[in-house]
């Protein structure tokens, strides 16, 4: 058995019995927008149909079941067990009752559809800002008459070494810099 209970803030409140759990999900919001909480309840199998009060504060169900009364408080979004009735006064009214699969299905979200293929990643053009040009494969930067180069492949770029003293290129065999003389060791 499920039920629902419009209460026309834009929120509707939807109770299945599952034999000893009462499954309450609250639903709110409004095109393009939707809040859903859900919680289930220890209360038995229902004896009768659930009842709502509307509360100035949101809304309490009753469910009668073998066990006794028990009742739920809604607030918000928010569902908790509560001990009683709070309230006094207002009319405890019906839900109307509804089959389970449809109500679930009004409470899914929208499906989606499917992504389209990608399109093949183009190379990334290189960047330029003032005199700075930097290019990704492989990775390059120049500056003025600076220059750096990371990831390429090539057997003489990973053996290139240069001086710490002037970054004059040098080769790995070399004990001194050709340009500045510097000790390499």
């Amino acid at each position: 058995m499920a039920y629902v209970f419009e209460l026309g803030t834009g929120q509707r409140v939807y109770l299945e019995d599952r034999g000893r759990q009462t499954v309450v999900t609250v639903s709110s919001g409004g095109p393009g927008q939707q809040q859903q909480s859900s919680s289930s309840v220890q209360t038995g199998k229902w004896t009768s149909p659930p009842e709502l009060l509307q509360t100035p504060n949101g809304a309490v169900i009753k469910i009668t079941t073998a066990q006794g009364e028990h009742y739920i408080q809604i607030q918000g979004n928010s569902i908790g067990v509560t001990s009683r009735s709070s309230g006094g006064g207002g009319q405890w009214m019906q839900g109307q009752q509804v089959s389970s699969t449809s109500v679930s299905s009004s409470f899914s979200m929208p499906s989606m559809q499917p992504m389209k293929p990608m399109e093949p990643i183009k190379p990334m053009e290189p960047m330029k800002m003032g005199d700075m040009e930097m290019s990704a494969n492989p990775m390059q930067m120049r500056m003025g008459n600076m220059e750096m180069r990371m990831g390429s492949t090539t057997q003489t770029q990973v053996n290139r070494r240069f001086c710490s003293q002037c970054g004059a290129p040098v080769e790995p065999s070399d004990r001194f810099c050709s340009s500045c003389g510097h000790h390499l060791g």
